[in-house]
């Protein structure tokens, strides 16, 4: 099976071949909505991954209702769970490495990728 990786080299060695498995999705949009909204999981909704971003939605409510309770201590561990999956995320992004919801790579502008034959 043909592995896909991002790469932004401009000379690439004759086994590897342009792919088109890049993401319609808007490269701008996601990292906005990641960075602004990440702790939501809206930025999971928008690329169709809709699972992650319910789960992401359930552990917001889940650090917010903790909060609203009394129980700072499960509130605080679940809000940093929350925003450190949140940078990750947008890391991911921003390096051209998450994909949508349709396993194609959202990419940055100019970002090539390519596919090992092997």
């Amino acid at each position: 099976m043909a592995d896909v990786f991002a790469t932004s080299q401009a000379g690439l060695p004759g086994s590897l071949q342009p792919s088109p498995k890049s993401s319609p999705k808007s490269y701008a949009t996601a990292v906005s909505l990641s960075a602004v909204f990440g702790f939501l999981g809206v930025q999971h909704f928008y690329l169709g991954r809709f699972a992650e971003g319910i789960l992401d939605l359930g552990l917001s409510a889940a650090w917010v209702w903790s909060f609203a309770s009394g129980e700072m201590l499960l509130g605080v561990v679940l809000a940093l769970l929350d925003f450190a999956h949140s940078l990750t995320v947008t890391i991911q992004l921003l390096t051209g490495n998450f994909k949508d919801g349709r396993g194609r790579v959202v990419c940055y502008p100019g970002q090539k990728l390519t596919i090992q034959r092997g």
